[in-house]
């Protein structure tokens, strides 16, 4: 469903992407995890066609995304520095969606908002952080798409709002295959989700693997006192030992 090849990325002198390389399959969701700087926002923005690489491919189901109108109306994507037209409320944005996806479904829409408890008469900009992270959700999910794209997506949200959204993404991913991508620091949630998880660091794939296959793996190398560890336990330990282990047994 969505293919990096020996992705390159450069800002100035500094190497965004070092020759990185990652697969999701449809209807997975896909965990990116990595230190701040390691590439993580760099890679999403890159699927969701904002950045151009300097070399390398980046396509879903075989189609390049960069300037590929057709493949970005098949994606949801929420990013972690939120913006909206500073004039505009959650019924203004929700008609903009509408024209721009072929898939936008007003029930669904209005159904999460008021879940949400969201004013749709109010100017977004004057929402709280945690609201227009709502609002944002809201409309990615109503928008009903292949692929869904969140950057640090539960951050500024409350435990009851992020158990509604995930439970909403797993429902997604379960009735009609939605391919998802999650990066985010809070490893604990990402355990309880995600079935695949990549591991990034300076730019490049320390390792991808199915989650309970790695956990296996790595409760087998004795590494750890109990079984089996969590994710926040293994992306520690692989930091540390730069991934040198599971690299030659996963």
């Amino acid at each position: 469903m969505i293919n990096l090849e020996n992705v390159n990325k450069n800002f100035d002198d500094f190497k965004a992407l070092d020759n990185l390389s990652m697969s999701v399959a449809k209807g997975s969701i896909y965990g990116l995890v990595g230190v701040n700087g390691a590439g993580k926002t760099t890679v999403i923005k890159h699927l969701a066609g904002i950045f151009k690489s300097d070399a390398g491919v980046i396509a879903v189901d075989g189609e390049n995304v960069y300037d590929n109108d057709k493949v970005k109306s098949r994606m949801g994507y929420v990013s972690d520095d939120l913006y909206f037209f500073p004039q505009y409320n959650l019924k203004m944005l929700a008609r903009f969606y509408r024209n721009m996806y072929v898939n936008w479904n007003t029930a669904r829409f209005n159904e999460l908002v008021e879940l949400m408890g969201l004013d749709q008469k109010r100017r977004v900009g004057r929402f709280s952080k945690g609201m227009q992270k709502q609002a944002a959700l809201a409309l990615a999910l109503s928008a009903t798409p292949e692929v869904l794209l969140l950057d640090e997506p539960i951050d500024g949200l409350d435990p009851i709002v992020r158990s509604r959204i995930f439970k909403w993404i797993i429902e997604d991913v379960a009735d009609r295959q939605m391919t998802v991508l999650i990066s985010s620091h809070n490893l604990k949630e990402m355990d309880g989700i995600c079935d695949t998880v990549g591991i990034i660091k300076d730019g490049k794939m320390l390792l991808e693997s199915d989650l309970d296959e790695l956990k296996t793996k790595m409760s087998e190398s004795g590494a750890f006192e109990h079984s089996p560890p969590s994710l926040d336990e293994i992306f520690i330990h692989l930091y540390e030992n730069h991934g040198k282990e599971v690299a030659e047994n996963v």
